[in-house]
């Protein structure tokens, strides 16, 4: 597919999780086969691009990010064959293909690191970080591993530590190595050669890992200490310039922002770095963290410092996340209004909307019965720290299941049959029990369903600019469980509101008339005064306005 500059901005993204989304071999795991199933459901429900996480040839430490062969596809997903079926049936469709790129690091599988850990002196023996223990014979640093305890891991056979920010099977990749990123390069260009139109970038913002001082290790984890140092910035302004800029490839990094400043740094198109950015939240701190009021200093901050010379991925939802209306809206009482009031919020800021799987079904959180029921490596290492400072087991689990990836990688709900009509087999991870109300063939056939409100929400967004290219404004308190805003471009103006709430709420705004054209609501009628919108619980409403 030929790309224009800027094509990514009217983009409509849909993250489709591989093991989860639909199984085309009856194994029980889902694959390639699978997802070129599914394709006319994903062109029916109008997105523009598939990000698929992790295909490539893995142990399956960490589901697919943990890399052994970037040039083969995983044997459970099936082969290169079925990748290009998949890309040939998407491009027919009018579908770009984003492909996900795990490059701070590779498997401890690859054939670099089982060459790198052989000696000191062999070709791809600096491909990784390696150091020498301290003097007392224990490891360089203090630094720990995301997914807990220790960053480094001691090598015999070299008589030294190399470096883990993630799990010990994930060593990281040293981008300090002119040759080991040039390797690193020539992965992307092959992916471009076989058609791909863009790439989501895995865990970046770790590439230089200041260990001459710039680094502050006073900080436990070295994702911390290090994180965007200048040198990682340097790093991808070469990748982008070598490998995805000539053929405008859409790039988005998932990154560490910690500011306004980082925020720029990354997607300013004058630095030459990402079109945009996912910024990653551990999933306990969105939890405790997240609310109205920090939604609307967020969006407002970010979009003044970026509507110049950047972009803004806009996501609620993704594979490292727990499900949106079980974390951001309702799951029991109001499901399908506060499902539809997310949709809405996502599809009307300003950015690229990204659609993760089964969200366009309202899909929720699983709890699994015990900790051994559940597949993720985070979710284990989170229960295990837990009752070993003191939680007990059931606490300890209780806290496991809010937090759990695993809540975003149940199978995708596709009917009331046996799995959820995932696989005639048994599912890799239970299909959550619900899926007998909630699944895509009822809410097709359901003009008031989920998915046909997606459908609305997407169709909108590509015959409307405004929504692609209006101004933003806040016209909401800054307090309060309402989040209002108007887009206004070449002469037309919207307003959204959506209600964070389970409760009625009044909305003052000049701009809202007694005659006010209604775009897109999730209740069959509006209650709209002179100046007052008047909100029920998780209502969302659409309107045109002077």
């Amino acid at each position: 597919m030929k790309h224009e500059k800027d094509w990514y901005k009217e983009l409509v993204i849909y993250q489709i999780y591989p093991r989860s989304f639909k199984d085309g071999n009856g194994d029980g795991i889902g694959d390639l086969k699978g997802m070129t199933q599914k394709l006319d459901y994903l062109k029916e429900l109008g997105v523009t691009a598939v990000w698929m996480s992790p295909v490539y040839a893995s142990p399956n430490v960490d589901n697919g990010y943990d890399i052994s062969d970037y040039f083969a596809i995983m044997e459970e997903f099936g082969t290169m064959e079925d990748w290009e079926e998949f890309r040939d049936g998407a491009h027919a469709r009018g579908i770009a293909i984003i492909m996900d790129l795990v490059l701070n690091h590779s498997s401890d599988l690859h054939r670099w690191f089982m060459e790198s850990r052989k000696s000191r002196d062999n070709e791809f023996s600096d491909y990784y970080i390696w150091r020498d223990p301290a003097a007392d014979g224990k490891a360089p640093n203090g630094w720990l591993s995301v997914f807990g305890g220790g960053a480094w891991e001691y090598v015999p056979e070299r008589g030294q530590y190399y470096l883990h920010f993630f799990a010990k099977e994930q060593p990281d990749l040293n981008w300090d190595n002119e040759e080991a990123r040039e390797k690193i390069f020539d992965i992307i260009r092959f992916w471009n050669d076989k058609g791909v139109d863009g790439y989501r970038v895995d865990a970046i913002s770790y590439l230089d890992k200041g260990m001459d001082g710039r680094a502050d290790m006073t900080e436990p984890f070295g994702t911390t200490s290090c994180a965007n140092l200048e040198g990682t910035h340097k790093y991808i302004r070469e990748m982008v310039e070598k490998t995805t800029r000539p053929d405008n490839l859409m790039t988005v990094g998932e990154v560490n922002i910690r500011n306004l400043q980082d925020a720029k740094d990354y997607t300013s198109a004058s630095r030459g770095e990402f079109d945009m950015a996912i910024g990653f939240v551990p999933p306990i701190v969105e939890i405790k963290t997240w609310s109205p009021e920090r939604f609307k200093k967020e969006v407002r901050e970010y979009y003044e410092a970026l509507k110049e010379d950047g972009w803004w991925a806009r996501f609620l939802s993704n594979h490292d996340k727990p499900r949106q209306v079980s974390l951001y809206g309702d799951d029991k009482t109001y499901w399908l209004e506060s499902a539809k009031m997310l949709g809405c919020y996502l599809h009307t800021l300003p950015g690229t909307p990204f659609v993760y799987q089964g969200e366009e079904l309202g899909m929720t959180n699983i709890q699994l019965p015990s900790i051994d029921d559940y597949d993720d490596i985070d979710t284990k290492n989170y229960y295990k720290t837990m009752v070993e400072e003191g939680a007990s087991p059931k606490e300890a689990l209780a806290e496991s299941q809010a937090v759990s990836r695993d809540n975003a990688r149940t199978p995708m709900q596709w009917d009331d049959s046996e799995n959820g009509g995932f696989s005639p087999s048994r599912p890799w991870l239970p299909v959550n029990e619900n899926y007998v109300r909630i699944n895509a063939r009822q809410q097709m056939a359901d003009e008031n369903s989920v998915f046909k409100f997606y459908q609305k929400l997407i169709a909108l967004r590509k015959e409307n600019p405004v929504l692609v290219h209006g101004d933003f404004e806040l016209c909401c308190p800054e307090e309060g469980p309402v989040i209002a805003y108007t887009r206004s471009f070449d002469g037309v103006t919207w307003l959204a509101a959506h209600n964070f709430s389970g409760g009625t709420q009044r909305l003052a705004c000049g701009r809202v008339k007694r005659e006010a054209q209604v775009i897109l609501g999730n209740y069959k009628e509006q209650a709209i005064e002179e100046g007052i919108l008047e909100l029920r619980a998780y209502e969302t409403v659409i309107l045109k306005v002077e």
